[in-house]
Order: structure tokens, then sequence, then C-alpha cells
């Protein structure tokens, strides 16, 4: 048994773990990384890049079926499962190897591989081979697709987004359980691509989407496209001759039995806290076994323990786990004087066409009769409907009184780069009529945003009183 001391140590070499380690490093103290698993992070190997692969092989379809809308024939659609899927893992090995070339050039003397377990606040115990012992600890051990307990006897035929990435070639059907943004993805880049998909819901919602117009506005979108069953109960799963046998109830009784080839599991993520021995940490932790923390210092109570990345369960996206990584990293490395760090504004994005996307305070955030609503619809707006594109909703959301710009929610075309454009508005704290007078080419889709902004802007006026509102209206005219 080996026992290795350094300043800082790291349990997972994802994102978060990575960004922890530099971190660290920076201010000159020794390091080491754990990583009990594959090097190349999640959002390379099996996340974010693969299934834009996928989506990307999915648009070109889509297009090709969409031309005869322009008056454009390009005669059959065929689409070759085999080089789909050779071209989605060959490019994802590519984006793999940048990773971990970018590990192996660490020292292989702060490189450990196994399964980390707290021994104690200030030790962990490597597999059965090394005991590392650190003044500071940084947990970014990640996390793994949940699985629901109805569908864990299902074998081969149950798959989860690891998974699709393995493929050789397409299947011919798969039922997708969860309208998350990975089911939701998947769901239609699959479906776009010749396989027979369903997708299931428990409840109304889809993706990250709270305000209820939005919400119903891309259900329609979706479903319009997709057999989307929503506020679906699973009665029963088994496997019958080599297929999955699926019963389901719908929220008004009907019953359904139908086969699939595989059903993907996409009903979230748990993080990695299993077998860390956290009990022998004496941290304080919630009701999921998760220990509290301070989301600006990432910091465990007041321990030098800090947390960073999907493990902390709380916002599970590459940018945040970069960021709470660096900011873990650079407080383990200050202990005991940690600082805040950077938390930007929230962003997040389903890659579904359309896009949805939620910036800044969501509608379920916000503090009622606390602000105010702008929207606009795509249906007619000009450059949407140019590009065959003209379905969705945006809305935005101001601070009543000082109309500060608070966050928006939207399905529509492009929405990743509308997305962008209100973060940085709303990490910079504008008011709407600040973003009223930046430029606005014209035909753009980004038009739509003037035109919910200018919505915005009529209702926070129409919250004012006429004395109030009225300029000329003061003391002495």
């Amino acid at each position: 048994m080996k026992t290795l001391e350094f300043d800082v140590a790291v349990i997972g070499a994802g994102s978060a773990g990575l960004s922890a380690y530099r971190a660290a490093k920076a201010h000159g103290k020794s390091a080491v990384l754990i990583e009990s698993g594959p090097y190349g992070t999640t959002c390379a190997r099996v996340g974010c890049m693969p299934s834009k692969l996928l989506i990307a092989a999915a648009e070109a379809a889509h297009a090709i079926a969409e031309a005869p809308g322009f008056g454009v024939h390009a005669g059959g659609l065929r689409i070759d499962g085999k080089a789909v899927m050779q071209r989605v893992k060959s490019e994802r090995d590519r984006f793999v190897g940048f990773v971990v070339k970018g590990v192996e050039n660490i020292d292989s003397a702060e490189r450990l591989r196994g399964h980390a377990r707290f021994i104690a606040v200030d030790c962990l115990q490597i597999d059965d081979h090394t005991q590392v012992k650190a003044e500071r600890i940084v947990i970014a051990a990640g996390s793994s697709p949940q699985i629901p307990k109805e569908l864990r006897d299902l074998g081969e035929h149950l798959i989860v987004n690891d998974d699709v990435f393995a493929w050789d070639d397409l299947p011919e059907s798969v039922a997708v359980i969860g309208t998350g943004v990975i089911g939701l993805e998947l769901g239609q880049a699959l479906h776009r691509l010749g396989v027979r998909v369903a997708i299931f819901g428990r409840g109304g919602k889809v993706a990250q989407l709270s305000d209820e117009t939005v919400n119903q506005t891309a259900v329609d979108c979706l479903g319009a496209e997709l057999d989307l069953r929503l506020n679906t109960t699973l009665v029963g799963v088994k496997l019958v001759n080599q297929q999955v046998e699926l019963h389901t109830r719908s929220d008004e009784g009907i019953e359904r039995i139908e086969h699939f080839q595989y059903v993907l599991a996409a009903t979230g993520r748990t993080p990695n806290i299993a077998g860390l021995g956290l009990e022998m940490t004496g941290l304080q932790l919630n009701e999921h076994g998760l220990p509290l923390f301070n989301p600006l210092t990432m910091q465990c109570g007041d321990s030098a323990i800090f947390i960073a990345g999907d493990v902390d369960n709380d916002r599970p996206l590459l940018h945040e786990a970069t960021d709470e990584g660096r900011i873990a990293g650079d407080n383990a490395a200050r202990f005991p004087n940690v600082v805040e760090g950077l938390r930007r504004v929230g962003l997040g994005i389903a890659f579904t066409d359309p896009q949805i996307a939620t910036v800044g305070q969501t509608h379920r955030s916000l503090k009622k009769d606390h602000f105010q609503t702008g929207g606009v619809s795509f249906a007619d707006q000009g450059r949407s409907r140019v590009m065959l594109q003209n379905r969705g909703l945006l809305r935005v959301y101001a601070e009543r009184g000082s109309h500060r710009f608070l966050g928006a929610e939207m399905i529509g075309p492009r929405a990743e780069h509308l997305a962008h454009l209100l973060a940085w508005a709303c990490q910079n704290q504008m008011t709407v009529d600040q973003m009223l007078e930046m430029p606005f080419y014209h035909p753009v889709i980004e038009e739509g945003v003037r035109t919910a902004l200018r919505d915005l802007k009529e209702n926070l006026v129409k919250q004012v009183s006429a004395i109030e509102h009225c300029a000329d209206c003061t003391p002495g005219v």
C-alpha cells in the first residue's frame, strides 16, 4: 500500500475535475487527479458532442424532406444507418482524443487510476493500492444515467444515451422514456433518421420549460412531428420474443400495448456519490446524501472539501461544470481564505427543432407580481417564414419599476443564438430600454427579440399610473 501526500486531491477527471486541477496548479500547489473510469469527459464521449453529430445527420435528412416546400426536389431520401453511425463515432473519437491527450500531458505522478473513497476528512483510499493524504479535496465525480426500476430487467434492450453512440447501425424502433433535453434531442434525431420512435413523459412538461405558454407551444410544435405521449404512465414492461412490450396508460385512461427494439431511459442523471464514503467526512448532507455547499465558493460547510460539476446536482451543464471546477480548485488552493467566484447567468439549450432555450430567471423562479412579460410568436416573423421555420414563441421577463431584464424562455428557430444575446444582456443587468437601443439588422431572426422587448416595454409602462408615467407632471410645473 502506497501513501502519497498532496496539497489538493481532485476526485474525477471530467470537465469539472480538470478545471479544478488546473486552478489548483495555477497557485503553485501540488495536486493529484484521481479517475476510476475512462478519460475523455462525459460531454466528449457520450454527451454534447456525439449527440450533436447525430442531430446534424438528422438535420441533413430533414432538409431533404423539407426541400419540396421551396420548390426544390432532390429525389428519394435514403439513409445509410451504418454510415451515419460511423461518422458519429469517428468524429466523437476525435473529440475524445483531444481531451485524452490533454490529460496524458499531465505529469503521471499526479494522475491516479481507481475509485476514491474517504477514510478520513483529509485522506482518500484509492482501490486497494494507494492512500492519498491531502489537506484540501475537490469532489468532481460526475453523474450517471438514472434507470427507473421498472426498466431494469430488460437487459441489452434497455439503453441510455451512452449506448446510442456505440451502435454500428440504426435500430428499427426505440421507445424513449423521458421528455427532458436528452430524450427530446435523441428522440427527434432518431425519428428523422428513419427510426420508429415514441417519446413518453409522466407529466406535461418538455425540456427545461416552466412558462406554461411556452411549454404548450413547444408541445404543439414537437407533437406535430413526433409521437409525443405526455401525461402517460408505464403500466408494464417486459421482453417478448426479443422485443420490449410496453404497456402504457394515458391520463385519459387509454391503454396501449406496443413493441419496440429498444427502450431508451432518458429520465435524468444521478450524482456519483455511492461508495465515496462521505459519512467519514463529517459533512452535513441533504436528504439525497449530497453535501451542503455554497454555490458561489463551492465549499462544503466550512471544511476544506469542495464540490463541483454534475455531482453536486445543481446546474448539470458543461460550461457550469467548468466554472464550478475552476472556483473549487481556486478555493481549495486558497483555503482557508476562500472567495466567491464568477457564476454566470443561467443558460440552457435543447438542440431540438425548433430549439428550446432558457435564460436567466425562468418563469418558475420569478417573484409573483414583481415582473412583467412580453412575447413574440415566430409564426409570422419575417426571416423565420423565409426559411420555412416559422414555429415557436419567445417570452421575455423584466422587473417592474426598474425595467431590468430578468430572463426568457423560448422555443423557436436558432434559439441558441437568441439565447446567447439575451444571456449577455441579462448578465450585464441591462434594462429593456438599453436592450432596445442595440442594433438590429434586417431581415434576421433577432428582430423577433426586438418585437418581444417592445411588447415587454409596453406592458411595463401599462403597470405605471398615468401621473407617475407623465414626465411633465412634476412638482412646480
